[in-house]
């Protein structure tokens, strides 16, 4: 039972009514009239007492999602070569369905951008699968590629190079914390490739993009190093001040959130070599050195070595 304040009772005139699926009536809370004794039950026709029984009788098809190349608004004939009483087929009868179902596989890809998307989607999942995407980020990333391919600005570029810009570019509006390089490492594409065909989607659909902050690269880097909360917190701090005194501007995120967790562990007693906090951050330890020198200087901070 739930209430419904979009009317008010004939009666009394006051909004606090019920509605009452299993009687299908709507009853004034306060004077108890029923005021309607007709609505339609929008649910199924079917009753099940069980939760296997439920699964059996339930006949709705999987969600449309981006991620399928035909939305997963097509129907599939099956493999399972049986009829409807689950028969199993004559051999004649065999043969004719399975002209039909390869005749139905190829009609579904029959232009040649739902053999892109398809390929495309297949890629996606398998880069999501290595990178731990979400599900709404891959939808995202789907949505961008959908839209270069309907523009036609896929056909003479590769394929694979801008489905992970469009990955890419679905982390940094999603705020992830996610560079290039760490795409490249499951791609053979070269990194120039992918971030030319990044700069061609912000371009063609005129999206404007803030730098990412070295604040969301600091969980990550702080899971990865072993380090504690306090930690992370204090590095977060030196990033707060490191933006009041504008010494952020230019310089690479996932530098400066390395220079930070390297000052901020050792102000904790969680001291973490410059070659370590490098290869996590995938920079070199003279950048960690040279941003590390750079907030002792602005931040007036003593040195802890």
């Amino acid at each position: 039972m739930s209430q419904d304040n979009s009317n008010q009772c004939p009666e009394c005139g006051n909004c606090n009514l019920i509605i009452d699926n299993s009687r299908a009536e709507i009853i004034c809370n306060d004077c108890g009239l029923v005021i309607n004794q007709r609505l339609i039950d929008s649910g199924p026709e079917w009753r099940a007492f069980s939760t296997e029984e439920a699964n059996r009788k339930v006949r709705v098809g999987a969600p449309s999602t981006l991620t399928l190349h035909d939305k997963g608004l097509s129907t599939i004939i099956g493999w399972k070569n049986k009829d409807a009483f689950g028969q199993k087929l004559s051999p004649k009868k065999k043969a004719e369905i399975y002209r039909l179902r390869k005749w139905n596989t190829r009609t579904r890809t029959n232009r040649s951008i739902d053999r892109n998307l398809a390929y495309a989607m297949n890629q996606l999942d398998r880069l999501s699968s290595q990178l731990s995407l979400s599900r709404d980020l891959k939808e995202t990333a789907a949505h961008i590629y959908r839209k270069m391919a309907i523009k036609g600005l896929i056909r003479g570029r590769s394929i694979e190079a801008m489905l992970i810009a469009s990955v890419y570019l679905a982390c940094r509006l999603n705020k992830i914390p996610k560079t290039l390089d760490d795409f490249v490492e499951f791609t053979s594409i070269d990194k120039k490739q992918i971030a030319r065909c990044y700069r061609l989607i912000i371009h063609e659909l005129k999206i404007n993009l803030t730098v990412s902050s070295p604040i969301n690269f600091i969980p990550r880097f702080c899971a990865e190093l072993n380090l504690s909360g306090k930690t992370q917190n204090r590095a977060a701090e030196l990033i707060y001040l490191a933006k009041k005194h504008r010494i952020t501007t230019g310089k690479a995120p996932t530098g400066l959130a390395g220079a930070a967790l390297y000052l901020a562990a050792m102000e904790q007693g969680e001291r973490r070599t410059q070659r370590e906090i490098s290869e996590i951050a995938n920079v070199t330890e003279t950048t960690i050195r040279n941003r590390y020198k750079e907030l002792m200087n602005y931040l007036s901070i003593d040195s802890v070595i």
